[in-house]
């Protein structure tokens, strides 16, 4: 058995330890927020956080996950949206939305750096997270908003 933290919830999953953290998070513990992509880390669709990086789960094994404080699409807010996801909403970022959780986990570990980043930062922080429907605008758009308390944007 190994111990997990995941959504500052402790879970003790039974998974083979070389299990990637993406399949634990989906089937063992039913948080399909995360989404499988690629398989290979080249995609970004299944970022979370792990001790507050973030992390392509599809390769991260249970192994490595286990101890760590994990952070998921369903964790990242409380009661309320987080400020990134009304942004989203308020931009009209996602079509398809199947990029939109890796996304956001992507840009909110940019965010809690603290400050307000730049476009430079931005397309760095977001780099290797592909979005197919080619949204890279509004993610920037809604990634300031963001950064900015939702007032604003640009």
């Amino acid at each position: 058995m190994a111990k997990l933290t995941v959504n500052n919830k402790e879970y003790e999953v039974s998974s083979d330890p070389s299990t990637p953290l993406l399949w634990v998070l989906r089937d063992e513990l039913g948080l399909t927020g995360t989404k499988y992509g690629c398989g290979i880390a080249q995609c970004g669709s299944c970022t979370v956080h792990m001790d507050g990086k973030p992390v392509r789960s599809c390769i991260t094994f249970l192994r490595s996950a286990s101890g760590k404080k994990i952070t998921t699409i369903e964790g990242l807010a409380g009661d309320q949206p987080h400020p990134l996801q009304k942004a989203w909403v308020e931009k009209d970022v996602p079509q398809c939305g199947y990029c939109q959780s890796g996304q956001i986990m992507a840009a909110a570990a940019l965010l809690e750096k603290g400050k307000k980043p730049s476009d430079a930062e931005i397309d760095s922080a977001m780099s290797g997270i592909v979005c197919r429907c080619g949204t890279y605008n509004r993610i920037r758009e809604a990634i300031k908003l963001a950064a900015m308390g939702g007032e604003g944007g640009e």
